[in-house]
């Protein structure tokens, strides 16, 4: 199943659908993908420009890190664009990310942009300064963007995030305007990484890994568990994303 595109409906149609996604992709995760002792939660909102996040957390001691049950081991993901930097140039300010730990101590984060990430310069802000500094507490991040860059990010999220780390030259390939991009945090190992996959309208989601350590990660069923949410959501809303036009509401 393709992406679709969802700037054809208002905002809070998407959030429906991103809170269903979020809940499926934790189900699948916890499901066998992730290493025992590893856990999936979903995090509360922590304000109203914030999007929801996707904690992996650890429960018990640092698991074995083995090459099974998806875990996947050096060389690098394979992914359109690969972004490598050796130190981390991060502006000097207080971490302020406060986040309530249920189970374990959170070593990555799935983070699916909102319309409402980027419809100011103060939410993208707020995104983007949140993302970085879970990458400078050693927190491994995914960034799923099925939106188009605006006029606050017109070269996209990943040049707005990766910028703070080494500012270098990016732009999307012809027809992709979408991306989806993993981060592996390099405050353990020295090394940043970025793993970059283009998409559009129409394009299926390829599966993005997840760094859960240095050198280690999972794979994210983003297609199939895309799929599944838009098989499960109402009707109505399937009908708008796909034609554009809202549903005509009945007035006795």
């Amino acid at each position: 199943m393709g992406i679709h595109d969802w700037t054809r409906v208002p905002a809070g149609l998407f959030h429906d659908f991103h809170q269903s996604w979020c809940v499926r992709i934790k189900d699948d995760l916890n499901a066998g993908r992730l290493p025992k002792g590893i856990g999936a939660l979903v995090e509360q909102r922590a304000g109203p420009l914030e999007s929801d996040v996707l904690a992996i957390e650890r429960r018990q001691n640092p698991p074995r890190w083995e090459s099974n049950g998806g875990l996947a081991t050096m060389p690098h993901p394979s992914t359109r664009i690969v972004r490598r930097s050796p130190t981390a140039n991060f502006a000097d300010r207080a971490n302020r990310v406060v986040v309530k730990h249920h189970l374990g101590r959170i070593i990555a984060v799935i983070e699916i942009l909102s319309p409402g990430n980027k419809n100011s310069r103060v939410a993208l802000r707020d995104f983007v300064e949140k993302t970085v500094d879970f990458l400078r507490s050693g927190i491994h991040v995914l960034v799923i963007d099925l939106f188009p860059h605006t006029p606050r990010d017109p070269l996209g999220i990943h040049k707005a995030i990766w910028d703070e780390i080494i500012e270098e030259p990016f732009a999307f390939p012809e027809g992709k305007d979408r991306i989806l991009v993993s981060y592996e945090s390099g405050k353990s190992s020295g090394t940043w990484g970025a793993y970059l996959e283009p998409v559009t309208v129409g394009d299926e989601l390829p599966e993005m890994p997840l760094y859960l350590a240095s050198e280690f990660y999972i794979k994210v069923p983003l297609a199939l568990t895309y799929k599944a949410t838009w098989e499960a959501s109402p009707e109505d809303l399937r009908v708008a994303v796909e034609t554009g036009v809202m549903p005509v509401t009945d007035i006795e």
